[in-house]
């Protein structure tokens, strides 16, 4: 399972049948893997969550999202699963089918719930539209396999 986070100023999601937003907080892009598994998820969450990424007074990160009261978006995004080795078209297999990975996307997003956040979503499987504000920028990339951190 891969995670991009961006913190961001605001972010927003938008296609013909949503249109959502969030302030000061998290944009995660989610991608889920063909190996990718309920214990990524979980562990990935929790990882986020207390990831120190934002500023205190003296300009260091060492603060998480609860503790500046930060808002999340949470968007599926398969693509972060390309493979781009061969020829000019990414090829997206490595990716989960799209029943399976949607469950764990939203046992993630229940995981990140469950610390006390609304999680702001996407519409899983559509093409959307993303605004994103980023602060910084910050922007690092998680990664689980086999429910540990890599």
């Amino acid at each position: 399972m891969k995670i991009v986070v961006q913190r961001v100023k605001s972010a927003g999601v938008r296609n013909s049948n949503i249109h959502r937003t969030i302030e000061k907080g998290y944009c995660l892009l989610v991608g889920v893997g063909e190996h990718s598994t309920h214990a990524d998820a979980e562990i990935l969450a929790k990882k986020i969550i207390n990831a120190r990424l934002f500023e205190d007074t003296e300009g260091k990160l060492n603060l998480n999202i609860q503790q500046v009261k930060g808002e999340i978006l949470s968007i599926s995004q398969f693509t972060l699963f390309a493979d781009v080795k061969k020829g000019n078209r990414p090829s997206f297999t490595k990716a989960k089918a799209p029943n399976e990975a949607n469950e764990i996307y939203e046992v993630f997003n229940r995981a990140l719930a469950s610390y006390g956040f609304d999680v702001v979503t996407g519409e899983f499987g559509t093409d959307m539209t993303i605004d994103i504000q980023n602060d910084g920028p910050v922007t690092i990339i998680y990664e689980s396999e086999n429910g540990k951190i890599i």
